[in-house]
């Protein structure tokens, strides 16, 4: 069973600015390529940041600021962007961009990758290499995409790559039900701890959106384990 990598699900081919690229410039390349976000390379190729529409809209928000005297963007914009103000002054990709850059290996699991973007609030990562050069981009579509599986291609990778294949155990009496990606495991197994292991095993597959354990065991062998 091999786990989906970023490198599986990401874009190779990305569209990059520069750190002298003007604000108009990296505007522009968002809107014609419908992205949120583009990275900012060095001339070597190395990610040393990233520009997003966020980015862009401080400085509007606080050009605003400027003309009409008196006026304060909320209380909420200014604790959740800090560094607006500064950001706002920004007339280049270099002025304007978050540094360093959230990244994401193209090794890394796609659950992983997930993980990073929930932790960071983010929408797409860039993916760099081991010497920090751009490999590609991931965005939150693409990570979607890896639970976009048929029930019957999961229910099939479940019972061949896990039961018959990774357990090494005798699992012909577990029957396993696919609904919308949720996968009931049901039946008869000879050891409690083959089960947990049968459900954790079932979660990694690529789709799976949960596990459902109905599963019984003829030994607990849970408290042998714990000596």
């Amino acid at each position: 069973m091999k786990l989906r990598t970023v490198a599986d699900v990401m874009t190779a081919k990305v569209v990059t600015v520069t750190a002298k690229t003007p604000f108009k410039d990296i505007a522009e390349t968002l809107i014609a390529g419908g992205i949120s976000a583009v990275p900012v390379v060095d001339d070597a190729g190395h990610v040393v940041g990233m520009v997003s529409e966020a980015d862009l809209l401080r400085k509007e928000e606080f050009r605003e600021q400027f003309y009409r005297e008196g006026y304060r963007p909320p209380l909420r914009a200014r604790l959740r962007h800090p560094k607006g103000k500064e950001k706002a002054t920004g007339d280049t990709a270099g002025e304007l961009m978050t540094s360093p850059p959230i990244t994401v290996s193209p090794e890394a699991s796609a659950v992983s990758a997930a993980r990073v973007m929930d932790a960071h609030d983010v929408k797409r990562l860039a993916v760099v290499d081991a010497h920090g050069h751009l490999a590609g981009i991931v965005s939150r579509r693409d990570l979607i995409k890896v639970f976009l599986r048929g029930d019957d291609d999961i229910a099939a990778e479940v019972r061949e790559d896990v039961l018959d294949r990774g357990l090494w155990v005798d699992a012909s009496g577990v029957a396993v039900n696919v609904r919308h990606g949720i996968v009931t495991l049901s039946g008869q197994m000879d050891r409690k701890t083959e089960t947990a292991i049968a459900v954790r095993m079932t979660g990694r597959v690529d789709g799976v959106v949960d596990v459902i354990d109905e599963l019984t065991w003829k030994h607990d062998d849970s408290k042998w384990e714990a000596r």
